[in-house]
């Protein structure tokens, strides 16, 4: 049996990157961090994972029209080994391709704000 399954919470770190394929596919490239806090004896500690985020064709065009640098997001996806050639030294990295999606709520002081604008008060 195999699993390739990933699950992760976490903020974008800087804006989706929407691009348009000759083969008229889109995809949207997202820099990713999730963060983990932990207690070392008595000190409290965070420790961050930066990532790289790849969504393929309307998920992804959904996510660059609508999440900006900072958001929160739920991500689940698989691992996918991407590798290329740069001065003649093979390159590799695992990058996560975005399977399924949703936009958290984080109750922001702006989202907060919209809202109130958006039900008129």
């Amino acid at each position: 049996m195999n699993l390739n399954k990933v699950m992760l919470a976490g903020r974008l770190t800087r804006d989706p990157e929407l691009k348009q394929l000759p083969n008229g596919n889109s995809v949207t490239n997202l820099g990713f961090v999730t963060n983990r806090v932990f207690k070392s004896g008595d000190e409290k500690k965070e420790e961050a994972t930066f990532l790289d985020i790849k969504a393929w064709g309307a998920s992804g065009e959904t996510i660059a029209k609508y999440l900006t640098k900072g958001n929160p997001i739920f991500i689940e996806g698989r691992l996918t080994l991407e590798t290329w050639e740069s001065n003649g030294e093979k390159r590799s990295k695992l990058v996560v391709t975005l399977e399924n999606y949703k936009f958290i709520n984080d109750g922001s002081r702006k989202e907060k704000e919209e809202q109130k604008d958006d039900l008129g008060f």
